[in-house]
C-alpha cells in the first residue's frame, strides 16, 4: 500500500506532469510573468466552466473574499453576517475591512449556515450575507436569497472549499456555487480541489458594473496606467499558477468525481456504526457536494485519542474547526451568547476530517476505516 496523504497533490501531478510542466515553461520563455497571456486564458476558461459572465483573478482566496466586499462598497460599521463554524478568513477580512461581523450557529447535517439563524441576526445594519460552503457541500442558497432580496441585501458566497459543486434550485435550475450570489470568491491554495502550486484566488460576479469595480481595485484601483481612480490593491494570480489552473481545470469534473466515489465507499463502511454519523451522500451521480473534506462526528468517542491512534498508524487526519470564530481571542465580542451556538459548540467536539482526495484507493479506505473501528470498538 503506497503511503496514505491527506492531499497527494504529488499522485495528482504525475498523470499531467508534461502538461504543467510545458506550460510553466511557455510563462519562464515568454517572460510574461504579470498579467500574461496564462493569465487571461484561465480566466476565460473559469468563466465557461462556470458558466458566469466575470471571473477576476487573484492572489489568494482571502484578498478574494476581502475584494468582494470592496467591490460592494460596504462600510464601516456596516454588518456582515457568516458562519460560526469556518476557517477564520471568512470573518477576518470582514474585521480588516471595519466592518460588524455577526456569527450564526450552523446546521448540523450539512455543516452550512443555518436558515433560521441568519433571520434572527438581521437588523437595519446588516449589509451582506456570507454562506461558506463548508467542506465542498453547497449551502442552502434559495433560502439565503429569498432572506437577501426581502432585506435588499448582498450574498457573497465564499467558495473556497466547494469549486466544481453544483446547486438545483427549486425550479430546477443547476448553477455553479460561487456564480449564484451577486458575488462569490475562491481559493487556489494547492489543497483545494482546484488547487495550484502556490497561491492563488478568483472573484466572481455576473454584474457588469461590479466586476469592472473589481477589476481596478485588484490592480492598485488603475484602469490606466498610473490613473488610481479607486482605492485598490496589489492583488495579482501569478502566471506561473495560473499556467498550472489551466492544466489542472479540464481534469476538475473528474477529481470532484472521484472524491465522492471515495466519500461514498467511506461512508459505506462507517454508517451503520453508532458512534459515527456520517455525512449526507445522495450517491456518486450528486454533484452538490465536491467533499473538499469528508468529515465524521463523533458520538462518546475520545477523538483526541482516536487522532493519535491513527497517526500512530501513519494515517493523517484533521480537525476543521477545533475551535469556533466566536470564541477566538481576534474575534470574540460580548455580543455573543452561548446559548446561540449548540452546534457549532458540538461540532468542535465531535469532528473528525479523513484523508480525501482524487488519488485515494479502495486499499487506502480500507485499511483507514479499519483503524478507525479498531479504536473505536
Amino acid at each position: 500500500m503506497k503511503k496514505i496523504q491527506m492531499v497527494d497533490l504529488k499522485g495528482q501531478y504525475q498523470p499531467i506532469k508534461e502538461q504543467v510542466n510545458q506550460s510553466i515553461q511557455e510563462v519562464i520563455d515568454t517572460t510574461a510573468f504579470i498579467n500574461g497571456p496564462q493569465v487571461h486564458e484561465f480566466q476565460k476558461e473559469l468563466e465557461e466552466y462556470l458558466n458566469v459572465k466575470h471571473v477576476i483573478p487573484c492572489a489568494n482566496g482571502t484578498d478574494a473574499l476581502q475584494i468582494a466586499m470592496m467591490g460592494l462598497g460596504l462600510k464601516p460599521g456596516d454588518e456582515v453576517i457568516t458562519a460560526d463554524f469556518t476557517f477564520a478568513a471568512t470573518v477576518e477580512v470582514i474585521a480588516l475591512l471595519q466592518l460588524t461581523p455577526v456569527l450564526v450557529d450552523v446546521d448540523p447535517i450539512d455543516f452550512n449556515i443555518d436558515i433560521e439563524a441568519i433571520k434572527k441576526a438581521i437588523t437595519p445594519k446588516t449589509k451582506a450575507i456570507v454562506p461558506v460552503h463548508l467542506f465542498g457541500k453547497a449551502a442552502n442558497m434559495d433560502a439565503i436569497l429569498e432572506i437577501a432580496e426581502e432585506h435588499d441585501l448582498f450574498v457573497i458566497e465564499d467558495n473556497a472549499q466547494a469549486i466544481g459543486a453544483n446547486y438545483t434550485h427549486k425550479d430546477g435550475k443547476k448553477v455553479k456555487t460561487g456564480a449564484i450570489g451577486h458575488v462569490g470568491s475562491t481559493s487556489f491554495f494547492p489543497s483545494k480541489n482546484l488547487g495550484c502550486y502556490g497561491d492563488g484566488g478568483a472573484i466572481f460576479t455576473n454584474d457588469d458594473a461590479l466586476a469592472h469595480t473589481i477589476r481596478g481595485i485588484v490592480n492598485h484601483g488603475m484602469y490606466e496606467r498610473y490613473h488610481h481612480d479607486v482605492v485598490g490593491v496589489n492583488s495579482r494570480l501569478d502566471a506561473i499558477q495560473a499556467a498550472v489552473l489551466r492544466a489542472k481545470l479540464p481534469h476538475l469534473d473528474d477529481y470532484n468525481a472521484r472524491r465522492r466515489a471515495s466519500a461514498l465507499k467511506y461512508t459505506e463502511k462507517l454508517q451503520d456504526h453508532p458512534k459515527i454519523i456520517t455525512p449526507t451522500i445522495c450517491g456518486t451521480a450528486c454533484d452538490c457536494h465536491v467533499f473538499h473534506q469528508y468529515t465524521l462526528r463523533l458520538k462518546d468517542v475520545d477523538r483526541d485519542a482516536l487522532v493519535k491512534h491513527l497517526n500512530a498508524n501513519e494515517i493523517p487526519c484533521g480537525v476543521y474547526y477545533p475551535i469556533p470564530l466566536h470564541k477566538q481571542k481576534a474575534y470574540a465580542d460580548d455580543r455573543y451568547n452561548e446559548a446561540d451556538f449548540p452546534i457549532t459548540n458540538k461540532l468542535v467536539q465531535e469532528v473528525i476530517s479523513l484523508p480525501m482526495h482524487s488519488e485515494l484507493d479502495d486499499e487506502q479506505i480500507e485499511y483507514i476505516v479499519t483503524k478507525i473501528l479498531e479504536f473505536i470498538d
